[in-house]
């Protein structure tokens, strides 16, 4: 017996990528009107206090821009992975927020490190890379059509503002690249 039913419908993927993108904005909203308190509760590495917040960090922004920035982008990109089944789109969400978070927390800089950037980066990663390797012609033309148009985040990986946690960018596409061959054979 399935414990979650794979969206089958664009109108049942629209729905699941409107949950997301909507408790993400609740959480915004209740952050942003406590002053960013919760932005205490993101990765800090190597801080044994800050390991836990691997699962916290992903969705708190330290300010609605950064926010409003990562929430598009995610939100298109979940609806391009829901493609490969709903199943795979938790399995990869979750893989990335766990991979990315300890990879961020193990090697990132002394510095926060918050906000949604590290799945964006690993969504983008497992769909250029997972399409090819499922051989099936639609998602190899998402694979495609992602590098195409979202091709140039890939400078994102390199240390370029001080603000940015570009280590987030790394190592969430370095785990979707990881998480595409590791889910390829059980597609």
């Amino acid at each position: 017996m399935a414990i979650v039913k794979s969206p089958t419908t664009l109108k049942k993927q629209l729905v699941w990528v409107s949950y997301v993108v909507g408790i993400m904005l609740v959480i915004e909203a209740i952050n942003m009107l406590t002053g960013r308190y919760f932005n205490q509760f993101s990765i800090f590495p190597r801080d044994l206090n800050h390991l836990a917040y691997i699962f916290t960090a992903p969705f708190l922004h330290a300010n609605f821009t950064h926010f409003a920035s990562n929430v598009v982008t995610l939100g298109i990109f979940a609806l391009l992975l829901l493609q490969f089944g709903g199943k795979r789109f938790l399995s990869v969400t979750f893989g990335l927020i766990v991979l990315t978070g300890l990879l961020v927390w193990m090697f990132g800089r002394a510095s926060y490190h918050l906000g949604a950037s590290g799945v964006i980066y690993g969504y983008f990663g497992y769909l250029v890379f997972a399409g090819f390797l499922s051989k099936r012609l639609f998602l190899i033309i998402i694979s495609v059509v992602v590098a195409f148009f979202y091709g140039g985040m890939i400078w994102g990986v390199l240390p370029n503002q001080p603000y940015i946690s570009w280590e987030s960018h790394l190592f969430g596409f370095i785990a979707g690249l990881c998480l595409a061959w590791f889910l390829r054979t059980r597609s």
